[in-house]
């Protein structure tokens, strides 16, 4: 199994989990872990939130001893606040500060922050010198490959963050203006990596091993980061770790796909300051998730977006087994 060295940890060179706001949680975090995932990074926290004593802010930040490795993402574009928020973070001992500038919402952008920072390149480098004075680990970014496809400046911008101190570098390969629509261009993380010295993890349309496998070999990445294909699939780090030790890989059945999502659950309310009845709110789309690909997948994920108990998620999953022949 090959290895890369980001700061002090050593990790195999398999699959990292990518930051999801809204999304990758500590539940979600926990179970790529257990299924393989080289490193973790936190949902994205505002920089500015926690200066201001945002209790939402600060509640992203906490990290368990399973999860680690594991980065906490700050977004932000103001140095002086994501200095300041890169001090109070330390106390929850992060193993790297990523920053964001990469996300394309309008409620980040239109801050200034997230992907309108390669717009404005000096600014973004200002803020990782920023994060530097002020943190005790490893500092990186994470971009796009540019605003749109007329302004793509991913070496340029790669290289600006480099000189800035940035550690790592991690590389949607995406614009802003394409949001998570049409496909990620490769050729663009390649020249990254073809043009820093310091590593670079790819990420953007990897759904399964031989993906992962490909962008190596495309890009010459020293890692790769998977997104959306973990949606209720968290099967896909032991995927990607058992293609690259060379050992045989079993999908999960339609029986340990519903435990999973029972777990998953459970993990939610259990671990959610809010009365079960909220949490199981926020667990609906994760347990949709887990149908896709099977039959009745869209009457069943209808059903989950109507979850109310954990009763009704343990009827679902026994219905969606005896329609998908398991009982």
């Amino acid at each position: 199994m090959q290895t890369i060295t980001l700061g002090r940890h050593i990790l195999p060179r398999t699959a990292a989990l990518a930051p999801m706001a809204g999304v990758a949680d500590s539940a979600y975090r926990l179970l790529a872990k257990e299924h393989g995932a080289a490193l973790l990074v936190s949902e994205m926290i505002s920089a500015k939130g926690l200066c201001y004593d945002s209790k939402g802010s600060a509640e992203l930040c906490a990290i368990t001893a399973p999860e680690r490795p594991m980065a906490l993402q700050l977004f932000g574009s103001e140095p002086e606040f994501i200095a300041r928020a890169v001090s109070m973070v330390q106390a929850y001992q992060p193993d790297f500060i990523d920053l964001n500038m990469g996300c394309p919402v309008p409620k980040v952008v239109n801050t200034g922050a997230g992907s309108a920072l390669m717009k404005t390149p000096e600014l973004a480098a200002e803020c990782v010198r920023a994060a530097i004075r002020e943190s005790d680990v490893p500092v990186t970014v994470k971009m796009r490959i540019g605003w749109d496809a007329e302004h793509i400046n991913a070496v340029e911008f790669a290289q600006a963050m480099e000189a800035a101190g940035a550690a790592a570098i991690t590389v949607h390969g995406r614009t802003k203006a394409q949001l998570y629509a049409g496909h990620a261009d490769w050729s663009q993380i390649a020249a990254v990596k073809a043009a820093v010295s310091v590593p670079v993890i790819g990420n953007g349309d990897i759904a399964s091993a031989q993906d992962a496998a490909a962008m190596y070999e495309q890009t010459g990445c020293d890692l790769v980061a998977v997104g959306r294909a973990t949606y209720g699939n968290p099967w896909i780090f032991a995927e990607i770790d058992a293609y690259f030790r060379g050992i045989p890989y079993t999908p999960p059945t339609p029986q340990e796909r519903m435990e999973m999502m029972l777990r998953h659950i459970r993990m939610i309310v259990e671990q959610s300051k809010k009365p079960p009845e909220i949490a199981i709110r926020e667990a609906r789309k994760h347990a949709s998730w887990y149908m896709t690909g099977h039959f009745g997948a869209a009457a069943f994920r209808e059903r989950c977006y109507r979850l109310s108990s954990y009763a009704q998620a343990e009827q679902l999953a026994e219905d969606f087994l005896q329609v998908n022949g398991e009982k």
